[in-house]
């Protein structure tokens, strides 16, 4: 064989060994697909600019895998529900960025934050809500909450839901949190209960009148009532294997996803 003919030999070989690295290399990097809303800040949009977003890059990066997303609004008709038989139950995606740990109907991770629902209000008012829901500052007070949530439910228990003003956000496609956040700059509303992943990175960046106090999970009379949750990755029954990556990702980049829910005033609660 002459040297010209196993130089050609060499370079074929080589090219065959490129074109399999190359394509296991295409196969370990299938996208990680997820189903997130196209337009609802401060949690996604097609820009890529809510905390899901970062923190799906953050899981993507970690596990080597570049991240693909099913457009689909947390906000269609059924909402949230409809949103996870949609889409999740439906293997449309591997994952979805905000599922309540512990759903007895779908497959999660383990949480990557946790936090509250919040009484917002302008600084400098003297409102002592130190009693969370039944501080008797809130008799007294016009308050504003979002519909279909836990503090609707305190409310009413409490006789204070017919002349509290509902918000409906979650609801509407179209609508934002900022309008919630808008009606206690305008006065429309003293005090708001509502979730602080909602609006935190709004209060931040546009409301600095505003602020906010964690309401507690205690009442005086009765059962305590629920306003902390955490919160973690739903991923869906067809790749349910990937939950112990996932998980394994969560405990190991828990630096990095920190600083994203910082960069969004979402406090995360041990």
């Amino acid at each position: 064989m002459s040297r010209k003919r196993a130089i050609v030999g060499m370079l074929r070989g080589l090219a065959v060994l490129l074109l399999i690295g190359g394509s296991a290399a295409a196969a370990a990097a299938r996208p990680l697909t997820v189903c997130a809303d196209p337009n609802y800040l401060p949690y996604s949009n097609r820009m890529g600019q809510g905390f899901e977003n970062k923190v799906a890059e953050v899981i993507g990066h970690a596990l080597g895998r570049p991240v693909k997303y099913v457009w689909s609004s947390y906000r269609q008709p059924g909402g949230f529900d409809n949103f996870l038989a949609l889409n999740l139950d439906k293997n449309r995606c591997d994952i979805i960025m905000d599922l309540p740990y512990g759903d007895v109907e779908e497959h999660y991770t383990d949480p990557y934050y946790g936090s509250t629902y919040v009484f917002v209000y302008k600084k400098g008012r003297p409102y002592d809500l130190s009693g969370g829901m039944d501080s008797p500052i809130l008799r007294h007070v016009k308050i504003g909450f979002e519909m279909g949530t836990p503090p609707e439910m305190g409310l009413k228990m409490r006789g204070l839901l017919l002349k509290a003003t509902p918000f409906d956000t979650a609801e509407k496609p179209t609508a934002s949190p900022k309008a919630t956040l808008q009606a206690v700059q305008d006065g429309k509303v003293d005090v708001l209960i509502t979730w602080e992943p909602a609006v935190g990175y709004f209060i931040k960046k546009d409301y600095p009148d505003l602020t906010m106090t964690r309401v507690p999970d205690t009442n005086a009379l009765g059962s305590p009532e629920r306003y902390l949750f955490f919160m973690s990755l739903g991923v869906a029954p067809a790749h349910k294997h990937l939950i112990a990556q996932l998980n394994a990702v969560i405990k190991s980049h828990k630096a990095q996803i920190k600083q994203v829910m910082d960069d969004y005033d979402v406090g995360i609660l041990p």
